[in-house]
């Protein structure tokens, strides 16, 4: 990516919106007679990522120019889940912040999140966003407390080489859990490369166990996160799905201890044939790992019947809930300015991609948009000229991506929660005779005990 995207992606990537200096107020105060607006915005980049912190300070004052009314007063307050709740108890929550998508439907329930229903639909937004996302941030009423600006969504990530070699159609992949195993036999039986293959360690194994849980139809926690609920028929069978594939078809690698970075590794070596990740996996393999573009696919996530669903993440902006009327307006303008106006403004659009291509930066890349599908559509209409990925090998998955629900990550203790189900996976791939319920019952125990604390 540019400089200016890394910026843009630094402040919204999932997972990585903990920032230092906690430290800000909340602006519930009325606004000067002379009419401007002042609101706190969060997420600036701290001093030791100068670029990014450049970035997001000049785009503060390109905004201000645009919007003389409004006075924007940057902190690098970010979430983090061990302070969020006593920054929200103290009143201390910056006026708009980002929050991962798991948060909105708590945040609702406390409270701690300001209704922007009418913002939205006075700057034209509400209509532009992708209804599918949108949904994650509404309370029972229809009424929105979150924007959401960034998201993703588990498929299945292929070698199109592999594909060819084993006889499979590179543009048909995998629709079902069924035909993954089919495919897969048939990758490893023409080629020398494993079928298929899962993540293992560093959480990622119950991470993507998760979105395997949600693509046979069961979850891992229920609504509130009180209570585990994995410990039934749809885990059972995603991990006998894995215990057959290792063991009796001989189709996943006897290496079973993999992260992202080693699993992409020999994906990108052409050792692996199927991989789980969504559209932005491209990255690693491609960019940084030299698979060539031409080889890399991506088919919607496999399901074990009709459209189960596949495990969502991402990133939204919340504003604060004493924020008055119009610092909701104003908090609302800079969300689009800042995190949307590429996708909404063609000269924006352009100007972005243009200055990705001629830095030889990944542009156009496909993946699950925050935006409405003729907003997304029209978007690449508008950047067709610097694009520089192969956008026809994600057609599967965006095609996919419309109709199987998206389910969002484990509300409580997602971390924690993913750590348990690591030794689920390991041991169903590194023991023959492993006893899938018990060790779901063990795992189910151990997580309980992790979310009543």
């Amino acid at each position: 990516m540019t400089k200016r995207f890394r910026s843009v992606a630094a402040a919204i990537a999932v997972g990585g919106l903990s920032i230092a200096a906690l430290a800000g107020c909340s602006s519930d105060a009325s606004a000067p007679a002379d009419g401007t607006v002042t609101i706190e915005i969060g997420d600036r980049p701290t001093a030791d990522r100068p670029e990014d912190r450049a970035y997001f300070d000049e785009r503060v004052a390109a905004f201000e120019k645009a919007n003389p009314d409004i006075d924007l007063q940057p902190v690098e307050t970010g979430y983090d889940a061990s302070t969020f709740q006593a920054l929200a108890a103290g009143g201390s929550l910056p006026d708009v912040m980002s929050v991962p998508l798991t948060e909105p439907q708590g945040l609702i329930k406390r409270n701690q999140a300001a209704d922007i229903t009418d913002a939205l639909e006075s700057e034209g937004l509400l209509d532009a966003l992708n209804p599918t996302i949108l949904a994650l941030t509404k309370n029972s009423e229809d009424r929105v407390f979150a924007i959401p600006t960034n998201a993703y969504s588990f498929g299945l990530v292929y070698n199109r080489d592999l594909f060819a070699q084993a006889g499979l159609d590179p543009e048909n992949p995998p629709k079902t859990w069924d035909e993954v195993r089919e495919a897969a036999k048939k990758i490893t039986d023409a080629t020398d490369a494993a079928g298929f293959s899962v993540l293992t360690t560093a959480n990622t194994g119950g991470w993507q166990f998760t979105g395997m849980t949600y693509s046979f139809g069961g979850t891992v926690e229920n609504e509130d996160g009180s209570k585990a609920t994995f410990d039934d028929t749809p885990s059972t069978d995603a991990l006998e799905l894995l215990q057959t594939m290792r063991w009796d078809d001989g189709t996943l690698p006897e290496n079973t201890l993999y992260d992202v970075q080693s699993q992409g590794q020999d994906f990108a070596a052409g050792k692996i044939g199927m991989i789980l990740g969504a559209s932005d996996s491209y990255y690693n393999v491609v960019q940084n790992l030299k698979l060539p573009a031409e080889q890399f696919g991506i088919g919607g996530m496999p399901q074990s019947s009709g459209t189960q669903g596949t495990l969502s993440g991402g990133t939204v902006q919340i504003v604060n809930p004493n924020a008055s009327d119009a610092e909701k307006a104003a908090a609302v303008k800079w969300v689009e300015f800042f995190y949307l106006q590429r996708f909404l403004d063609e000269d924006t659009a352009v100007d972005d991609a243009r200055a990705s291509n001629e830095a030889g930066s990944v542009t156009g890349l496909p993946g699950l948009p925050v935006v409405n599908a003729d907003q997304y559509s029209e978007y690449f209409t508008w950047i067709a000229d610097y694009i520089n990925v192969p956008s026809e090998n994600f057609t599967p998955y965006l095609e996919a991506s419309a109709d199987i629900p998206i389910v969002p990550e484990p509300v409580n203790n997602a971390q924690e929660v993913y750590g348990a189900l690591d030794t689920v996976v390991q041991t169903v791939l590194t023991d023959k005779g492993a006893d899938i319920p018990a060790l779901l019952s063990t795992a189910q125990s151990d997580v309980q005990s992790r979310l009543s604390r």
